[in-house]
């Protein structure tokens, strides 16, 4: 897309000005700080801040044992927090050669979509409120905190998870998290035209997300973006389905897809994978076979000396988890290829030419988790 204002560099010179946006939370989803270059209102360089938050999840593997490690992961993104724990076990498992029951391939699969729709209730509820519109996110908040309530009762927890185990997870499910998922997938399909009423068909949002912020098809793949934002400039890549891994290829389920690359293509796609993930959801519950739920481990693991990568998809995009073992108990090394970083950054190429009230709407619509890029 062309920028909506030229500027040549002597008036550069003579009329810009910088401000600094953030890193206070408003707005900026979290302690993110971006050094905008204006003219007036319209932006001509972005550069985002980061390190405000750095706290050192990667270095901190070097000096923990595997099992010490487990709440770590989900701290990097909290948001996707079953997610990322349920992906460092499977690198683990990776490693070691471990085989996880099929319940309990079964069980991560729901724990994960469910996590992934709560996730996507923030980011798209926030990025509707970061435009002004307050009731669709107390909408989302409400959704959100149903599934709160089930991931609670079988982990304990309501945000950083450590549900998983190595060989599977921590407890099986109950009838009573069986029949709320039920209840759940009703009750949220149901409201999925509310909230469509309530925002795509909203003129004010229209016109403050359509053709703002557009990422085109070679930008998004120069800058290595990845999930909902990728698949909104019209690429069709998600690694449940590109690099399938657990039980996800034994599941019928689309990759939703927008051509536009704008604000609202990001919205789109979010919330049509939100009913795929009801569509996942529904299909492990009607197949979920009997058997246990972990399998038989050592108490300490301790891998072989190698090395292995785990790709799989969070909430925001293509997550990796690279693990060097030398042949302790604990971690050699542990990088982590998380998607928010590439993301984010591609707001560098696309703010300059809009307004400086284009830059909340456009980050609003990557979805970006500042903790999971100060790792």
């Amino acid at each position: 897309m062309l920028n909506k204002f030229t500027i040549d560099d002597a008036t550069i010179n003579q009329r810009t000005y910088q401000l600094n946006l953030g890193p206070q939370h408003p707005s900026t989803h979290g302690v993110m700080h971006f050094l905008l270059t204006l003219d007036g209102e319209v932006v001509v360089a972005c550069e985002p801040i980061i390190g405000y938050s750095h706290r050192g999840h990667e270095k901190m593997a070097e000096n923990r044992t595997y099992e010490q490690y487990l709440p770590n992961p989900a701290r990097m993104d909290y948001l996707s927090g079953m997610i990322f724990n349920h992906g460092y076990c499977q690198a683990v498992e990776k490693l070691c050669g471990i085989e996880v029951p099929r319940r309990a391939e079964f069980i991560r699969v729901i724990t994960s979509e469910l996590n992934r729709i709560a996730s996507h209730f923030i980011g798209a509820m926030d990025f509707v409120m970061g435009l002004g519109a307050i009731t669709p996110f107390v909408y989302g908040w409400d959704d959100r905190e149903q599934i709160l309530d089930l991931l609670e009762r079988i982990g304990g927890s309501r945000l950083t998870y450590s549900y998983g185990r190595f060989g599977g997870v921590r407890n099986d499910i109950d009838q009573e998290f069986y029949d709320g998922t039920r209840r759940f997938i009703d009750r949220l399909r149901g409201r999925l035209k509310d909230y469509h009423d309530l925002i795509t068909g909203n003129i004010i949002f229209i016109k403050r997300s359509e053709k703002v912020g557009v990422i085109t098809r070679e930008t998004a793949l120069e800058f290595g973006v990845t999930g909902p934002t990728l698949r909104g400039s019209g690429v069709k890549y998600d690694v449940r389905k590109n690099e399938p891994y657990s039980i996800y290829p034994e599941f019928k389920f689309e990759i939703p897809t927008r051509e536009e690359g704008d604000c609202l293509a990001r919205y789109l796609v979010r919330m049509a994978e939100l009913e795929q993930s009801l569509n996942i959801i529904e299909q492990a519950l009607d197949h979920l076979p009997p058997g246990p739920v972990r399998a038989k481990v050592p108490q300490f693991i301790t891998p072989p000396e190698g090395d292995c990568y785990f790709a799989f998809e969070s909430a925001r995009g293509a997550v990796g988890f690279y693990i060097v073992s030398d042949g302790s108990r604990i971690p050699y090394r542990i990088k982590v290829r998380s998607p928010s970083f590439s993301n984010l950054f591609v707001m560098s190429k696309i703010c300059p030419g809009h307004f400086l009230a284009d830059v909340i709407a456009i980050f609003g619509s990557i979805d970006v988790t500042v903790p999971e890029i100060d790792r």
